[in-house]
């Protein structure tokens, strides 16, 4: 069930303390790429890379799902882990103040995860 992936993505990004962990629901909107965007954000890169690596490693552990492909350990600014029907985006703190992908996606119905 899609519900458990973005809950167990949700908590590992809560677990390596990302911040303002959003879900957002693309289901009704035709032109998105995937049914749910997971959102969160951190300070530094180390902590992108944290909390990246912790979502691949509980994922894989509890839904048992692999990352279908991944983009931007490189520099760590934006990760971006692609489960296919689940996109995750991990910013560092700056990079998602300024692209502000959740406005992008302002119809999308959203869910907010807190510690």
């Amino acid at each position: 069930m899609k519900v458990d992936i973005i809950k167990t993505i949700a908590e590992a990004m809560l677990d390596k303390k990302g911040q303002d962990v959003v879900a957002l629901d693309l289901r009704k909107i035709g032109t998105a790429i995937s049914d749910y965007f997971v959102v969160c954000n951190a300070d530094s890169t180390t902590n992108v890379m944290a909390i990246a690596d912790n979502i691949e490693d509980k994922v894989a552990e509890v839904c048992k799902r692999k990352v279908v492909r991944s983009q931007g350990k490189e520099n760590a600014f934006w990760v971006i882990l692609d489960y296919g029907d689940v996109v995750v985006h991990v910013f560092q703190t700056v990079y998602r103040s300024f692209y502000r992908l959740e406005d992008l996606w302002a119809d999308a119905d959203r869910k907010v995860y807190q510690d």
